[in-house]
């Protein structure tokens, strides 16, 4: 692939990741998330606002280590990938959003640096397992969810349009 292709497919990539086109950013999603509403189900909804974002946290990470290290092993699915309804205190939203935040930066590096073969297989990977397919792959989850968060978000009353 010619570099100046290439480094339109990353600027794209990342792009989509941060939220562009289409997608909902995830700042304007849980920025201001009530607290009070974190932990509360609406009617028709299987999830609260805490299960989502911790959900969407557990399995980014998940592709993130997945991506850059052989010698990962994915949490317990699918378990491990879903909370309980609350946040145990406020500390643990805030980080939660942090770690989300730092771990979507760390893909976003991974896409841009030059250095890394979008198209290869992963060696401890299925062969159509690349860090361009796990990209869009976290693209699409995080899109999916947060997507989820602002219809609960509009059921639960706290969606400014």
């Amino acid at each position: 692939m010619k570099t100046s292709q290439d480094h339109s497919l990353r600027q794209h990539l990342l792009y989509v990741l941060k939220g562009g086109g289409a997608h909902a950013k995830f700042e304007d999603v849980m920025g201001d998330f009530p607290a009070k509403l974190r932990g509360q189900k609406v009617s028709g909804l299987p999830y609260t606002a805490w299960m989502l974002l911790e959900h969407i946290r557990i399995a980014q990470r998940d592709i993130l280590e997945f991506s850059r290290d052989r010698k990962h092993v994915s949490p317990e699915w699918p378990a491990a990938y879903w909370p309980g309804e609350a946040p145990p205190n406020r500390a643990a939203w805030t980080g939660s959003i942090k770690n989300f935040q730092r771990d979507l930066r760390a893909i976003e590096a991974l896409v841009a640096n030059p250095k890394t073969n979008l198209y290869a297989p992963l060696p401890w990977g299925e062969p159509q397992q690349t860090v361009l397919r796990e990209a869009l792959l976290v693209a699409d989850h995080n899109a999916y969810h947060l997507g989820q968060m602002v219809a609960l978000r509009r059921l639960l009353g706290a969606w400014k349009e």
